[in-house]
């Protein structure tokens, strides 16, 4: 896949919230599945014939360039990335983007990608938050135990109980998904290798003239 990188020096061809959010998904896609794109919202791409059979098109709206990065980073496919100049709407046209709207579908993309990529981290995530808030919680039982050695505040021990049960059960979730995520992975790989790569037959044909020159 070639991404079209928006270049553009004239401020009105950009709105600065789209600007902003721009950065904010670019930085949250690059940390979570790998520094590649400088515009990952663009809607100008070039597809091989590989990807475009090995991508199952889930979204409907402004989130699939979103899905589309993801789906190549996570299956590691090659990818690049080239600027080309960006300029104004003509005037007396409207854009159909919602900049608070839009982000937020685009931003719950980016979540539930990462909960079906990689399930560990997302649940990983949660369970350490859930542990987080346990603790804390339970600190004030623990110091009234130690000071008087009677545990006066049954509520707040069975609710510290009841969250760090959650982050073990989040955590082992997480573990199990994660094994299920590999396989669905390795499985979706091996979908994308069955079809020839772009220019396969000409470098077989190449290599066969040189062959019966050979002989």
């Amino acid at each position: 896949m070639v991404n079209v990188a928006r270049v553009t020096s004239q401020t009105e061809a950009f709105r600065l919230g789209h600007q902003l959010g721009n950065r904010v998904f670019n930085g949250v896609t690059s940390s979570l599945f790998g520094d590649v794109f400088d515009d990952m919202l663009s809607g100008y791409r070039v597809f091989s014939h590989r990807f475009v059979k090995s991508f199952p098109a889930l979204s409907s709206g402004f989130e699939t360039e979103t899905e589309l990065t993801i789906h190549a980073l996570s299956l590691r496919m090659p990818v690049a990335e080239v600027a080309a100049p960006y300029r104004p709407r003509p005037e007396g046209s409207e854009s159909k983007l919602r900049t608070y709207r839009d982000g937020a579908v685009i931003l719950r993309t980016i979540g539930l990608m990462v909960k079906e990529e990689q399930p560990l981290r997302f649940f990983g995530a949660i369970a350490v938050m859930l542990a987080v808030i346990a603790i804390g919680l339970s600190v004030p039982v623990f110091v009234d135990y130690a000071r008087t050695g009677l545990v006066p505040r049954f509520p707040t021990a069975i609710l510290a109980s009841a969250t760090m049960l959650l982050a073990s059960l989040s955590l082992f979730a997480g573990l199990i998904l994660d094994s299920v995520a590999r396989g669905r992975l390795e499985a979706r790989r091996m979908r994308y290798l069955s079809y020839e790569a772009p220019g396969a037959n000409e470098e077989f044909d190449a290599d066969e003239q040189q062959v019966a020159k050979a002989s």
